[in-house]
């Protein structure tokens, strides 16, 4: 079975074969949740696909989501309800069949604050909510249940007595977004598609009007290549913009929108509970997310114009959200409690709007010029529907007949035979030498391509001891982090292959050097480069440290840059 391992002599490879090869059917730029999505689409067509990435697979909005896979109650109070009933069938998809290694329901507690109305006004919503998934053949989750004041202090013993009179129980999913998105792009190359990240695209090829390629630099190397393809997909999410001036010198008939969400990462014994919990807010809705040995408290909704690159997270975000969830909170949270904070952006399709709040969530495809096809806007959840409509357009533009999606029948890598493998974790626990609860940790994270994890170990035992600076992760991960899911630098591997960069007290500082040194053999590294590497990772810290410590987003994006500059001098 083909795995889709994306090794540095892979990548290599891919290169090689878009710049050299014959001519692609479909060329994808941007590998977010999107962009992967629209290459495995393609590929699973039949179709000759390359993908390429300027940075690293999900190291935009991908990776900085609020990790839910769900309908979005919100969008019910706008009467969006197609966009609700589709973005439940896919959460359905991605629990039963897609994804159960990636994707699982978790509960959320909606505390009620008034009496009568209040209870059945929610209790409405909710139970079109379960309609809407269970019509839509997408469940995948039990249904909702009322719950008393008392039973609602039992499942969330955490919340202040006096703050609700009763609660609503229901489900929706969570994932990892990073990983999910690395496997989307894994299986695209299972598949044959040719991927390829750090190659940054700088130009568009023509003929005539027609797009039929690019100019690309692969930014390890500094080499420009040209690639070209009957058919080129901008897939570049909140770059969109950017992406298509290229084209044209102007950004093109989407408007984008960029809106920062910013989340805190706070232990799991600050808060006592067993469920996640919705607030409603003065302008939205607040998430406390339970996070495996951690919560996520999350979002924030505020339009930002500043670099795209790295949203920076400023100390009005953090005492924002600590002062919303402390309405709820028994014992409140001080910035003591913050473990980690990630910023992200979320492309919104512009429209006249007094908040980003308000923007639709809704996706479009268009095609600007002949040969290029571009996809904007939409939400995590639904990636794999806006997939699926920009190759239909792609499609359009090719001669030849082409077979209809069918990503919705296709598992994910590490997917098939996912629940017999964790029905066996005490078995493969034993076999490993390692504990149960290991064993778990790893199948969350792999499925069954969890045995290419052991077969490390089996090779070098040391590699199933605990990572130095972060236990919760064994040696193994990180080395195959770069050896079979396309991690180039240690940032990659300490903030998306792993989360290590917002699970540790010290966001990964204690881990950098010993994770550095398991890759840098597999990458190529000197002893410079790694040690180069570590105090790249370092650096970013003590920058976002000092942006979080600022009043506002101007001050925070200042800080973030002048930081960064000073420790690397």
């Amino acid at each position: 079975m083909k795995t889709g391992v994306i090794s540095p002599q892979a990548r290599t490879r891919a290169l090689e074969a878009m710049s050299s090869g014959p001519e692609l059917d479909v060329l994808v730029v941007g590998a977010g949740v999107v962009g992967a999505g629209s290459a495995l689409d393609a590929a699973t067509r039949g179709l000759s696909v390359g993908l390429l990435e300027a940075r690293d697979f999900a190291s935009g909005t991908s990776s900085r989501s609020s990790k839910l896979i769900h309908g979005g109650l919100r969008y019910l109070e706008m009467l969006d309800f197609s966009l609700v009933r589709e973005a439940l069938r896919e959460r359905g998809l991605l629990i039963q069949r897609l994804a159960p290694h990636l994707v699982r329901p978790v509960p959320f507690l909606y505390p009620l604050q008034k009496r009568a109305w209040e209870r059945l006004y929610v209790g409405a919503g909710v139970a079109l909510y379960d309609i809407l998934a269970l019509s839509g053949g997408g469940a995948g989750v039990p249904v909702h249940r009322h719950l008393s004041r008392v039973e609602a202090l039992k499942a969330f013993p955490s919340l202040r007595p006096e703050s609700l009179v009763g609660a609503i129980r229901y489900y929706d999913a969570q994932v990892d977004d990073a990983r999910h998105t690395m496997f989307l792009v894994r299986t695209a190359v299972a598949n044959g598609a040719h991927v390829a990240s750090r190659t940054e695209v700088i130009g568009f090829l023509r003929e005539g009007r027609r797009v039929v390629g690019v100019t690309a630099r692969d930014l390890e190397t500094g080499a420009e290549l040209e690639i070209r393809a009957r058919t080129v997909i901008n897939a570049t999410g909140v770059w969109t913009g950017d992406s298509q001036a290229l084209l044209t010198g102007e950004r093109g008939e989407f408007k984008i929108t960029a809106s920062k969400g910013i989340h805190l990462v706070v232990p799991r014994d600050r808060i006592a509970g067993r469920t996640g919990m919705i607030l409603r807010t003065a302008t939205s809705v607040l998430f406390v997310i339970p996070w495996d040995q951690h919560w996520i408290i999350g979002t924030t909704d505020t339009a930002w114009d500043l670099d795209k690159s790295d949203p920076a997270a400023s100390g009005k975000d953090v005492d924002y959200l600590l002062d919303e969830v402390n309405k709820a909170l028994a014992v409140p949270l001080t910035r003591d409690d913050v473990q980690g904070v990630y910023a992200g952006l979320r492309p919104l399709l512009s429209a006249e709007a007094a908040s980003t709040a308000k923007l639709s969530r809704e996706h479009a495809v268009g095609n600007p010029v002949p040969g290029m096809i571009v996809v904007a806007g939409g939400k995590y959840t639904t990636y794999r529907v806006m997939a699926k409509d920009a190759v239909d357009a792609a499609v359009r533009e090719l001669s030849a007949r082409v077979p209809v999606s069918c990503t919705d029948q296709v598992p994910l890598l590490g997917a098939d035979g996912y629940r017999a493998a964790w029905n066996r974790r005490a078995a493969l626990a034993r076999e490993s030498g390692l504990t149960v609860t290991a064993v778990e940790h790893l199948l969350r994270r792999y499925g069954t391509l969890v045995d290419e994890v052991l077969s490390l170990i089996e090779a070098d035992p040391s590699l199933g001891l605990p990572l130095d600076g972060a236990p919760g992760h064994l040696r193994a991960e990180i080395l195959y982090a770069a050896s079979h899911e396309g991690a180039r630098h240690l940032d990659d591997v300490l903030s998306r292959r792993t989360r290590i960069a917002f699970e540790t007290p010290d966001r990964g500082v204690a881990a950098a050097r010993a994770a550095a040194a398991l890759i840098a053999p597999v990458l190529g590294w000197s002893a410079a480069d790694t040690t180069r590497e570590a105090e790249a990772y370092e650096s970013r810290v003590i920058a976002e440290l000092a942006a979080q410590q600022q009043p506002d987003d101007a001050t925070a994006d200042a800080a973030l840059r002048r930081t960064a500059l000073a420790t690397a001098a």
